[in-house]
């Protein structure tokens, strides 16, 4: 496994602005990501640009702080939602290009959501552009060198078939052609996960998950999700597609907690078997829940800012994840759709340290400890992770 982090670089320290998405936090920055809440100086931001991903990786210019410098694991990634804002304008321009979006400048303001719903329709229409096997091999290889370039040394990523039967692309095709195009980059190992969309239900999501099983071994595909329109399409639908998955050897995880409340959590729990949540932020509102959470170590997903976004959170001031952390709450941190929500792993650490509770390295090695990796892998990310923070 090829994972090319840096260590022994210089961290440069400047002033910070309030997070972005929320009203500026109290009691300054976590320092060099520590536990404790630190009012002396805090890490220098790079700057994004409105409305969008940023059209260059994350902390690629030079003024690097510790979050975009340390090695990162991130469990909660969707393919499609990570394109680098200039691939996916490329690809659509390739396609004749769309009225909507005359710019480059456009199509990042297309990414502004009124709510979950809204954000699901502008996901149907952005994928409408993705129709071919050259674009998925794009759109992946893109995707792995923005991780790469973030020093994301591991991460799953999730990839949705259904939504592209529209254009007669299978599972099959899919899978080999992400799968190509993110062995192009070897700085990052990106393992997959299959969401199998709740809103295509479960008959569909039986059949693709029979066709991804076929090609599983070859592509690296670990592990089965379901995203989509939690509201509408609760986890018990899905009871004998993840028995099934389970049977055939995949890791088990499921969106619940996000557009729908502790019920859904409960159910994915309960009747899905997983041993992860996706969001999960919503448990808040069950106290048993989470203290079940907390006795089990179920890891929790957190995407701050989607769920900001989105409007399942409000701001980060009183974001869940506060009450996750202090409770007990085994949580990992991801940033679910960058290119969506204007965010990386970099900045939701960032953010997050501002409030203080756990450090960087300690969600760090949460996600690791969580994550589907192989022994091997997961000795090496710990090992990575650990020199890395007594260096720096």
């Amino acid at each position: 496994m090829a994972l090319g982090v840096g260590s022994g670089v210089r961290v440069i320290f400047g002033p910070e602005p309030p997070p972005h998405g929320g009203a500026a936090p109290k009691g300054g920055a976590a320092f060099l990501g520590s536990s404790r809440c630190d009012p002396g100086p805090q890490p220098q931001v790079t700057e994004f640009p409105s409305n969008g991903a940023p059209s260059q990786a994350i902390g690629s210019g030079p003024m690097q702080d510790v979050f975009d410098l340390a090695p990162k694991v991130e469990l909660h990634l969707h393919l499609e939602g990570a394109i680098p804002l200039d691939t996916l304008w490329q690809i659509i321009e390739s396609h004749g290009g769309d009225a909507s979006v005359p710019t480059r400048e456009a199509l990042g303001r297309r990414f502004e959501f009124r709510d979950f719903p809204h954000f699901i329709d502008t996901w149907w229409w952005m994928t409408g552009f993705l129709r071919s096997e050259d674009d998925f091999t794009q759109i992946a290889e893109a995707v792995a060198r923005y991780l790469a370039e973030q020093n994301i040394a591991y991460a799953e990523v999730s990839f949705s078939p259904t939504d592209f039967e529209r254009h007669g692309l299978t599972p099959q095709q899919l899978a080999t052609a992400i799968r190509r195009g993110l062995d192009r980059v070897p700085d990052t190992k990106v393992v997959l996960n299959v969401d199998l969309v709740r809103d295509s239900g479960p008959q569909r999501g039986s059949a693709t998950l029979e066709s991804v099983l076929e090609i599983a071994v070859e592509a690296d595909v670990r592990g089965i999700n379901i995203g989509g329109s939690e509201h509408d399409h609760p986890p018990e639908q899905f009871a004998a597609v993840y028995r099934r998955a389970a049977e055939a050897g995949l890791r088990l995880t499921a969106h619940a907690g996000e557009a729908a409340g502790p019920a859904s959590v409960w159910g994915a729990i309960r009747k899905l078997g997983v041993e992860r949540i996706g969001h999960g932020v919503r448990s808040v509102e069950d106290p048993s829940l989470v203290e079940y959470l907390v006795q089990h170590q179920v890891p929790l997903e957190v995407c701050p800012t989607s769920n900001i976004r989105t409007g399942v959170a409000s701001g980060w001031d009183d974001h869940p994840v506060h009450q996750l952390i202090e409770a007990g709450v085994n949580v990992t941190i991801s940033s679910d759709d960058p290119s969506f929500f204007n965010c990386s792993l970099a900045s939701e650490f960032r953010t997050l340290s501002a409030y203080g509770s756990k450090s960087m390295e300690q969600l760090t090695m949460a996600a690791i400890e969580a994550a589907w990796a192989t022994e091997a892998e997961r000795r090496e990310l710990v090992e990575m992770v650990r020199a890395w923070w007594e260096e720096n």
